[in-house]
């Protein structure tokens, strides 16, 4: 796991903590853009997770001979 992806993943965690203490401290109006961030950065981690998994599997495809039936 890259360093970037593991402080993507990070931030996402934050800022669940930090919108949970909005909403028990204002409201809900409040850390509603704190929770969607959250949500965004939880997709773009899973985004880069799956496309690096992609990259890897295509890499390790040898081109080969077809076999004959």
């Amino acid at each position: 796991m890259k360093i970037s992806n593991i402080s993507i993943l990070s931030l996402a965690a934050a800022t669940v903590i930090i919108g949970t203490h909005q909403l028990i401290t204002i409201g809900l109006i409040a850390s509603y853009p704190i929770f969607m961030l959250s949500v965004a950065l939880l997709f773009w981690y899973k985004y880069r997770t799956n496309k690096e998994k992609e990259t890897n599997s295509t890499e390790n495809k040898k081109p080969g001979r077809k076999k004959k039936k």
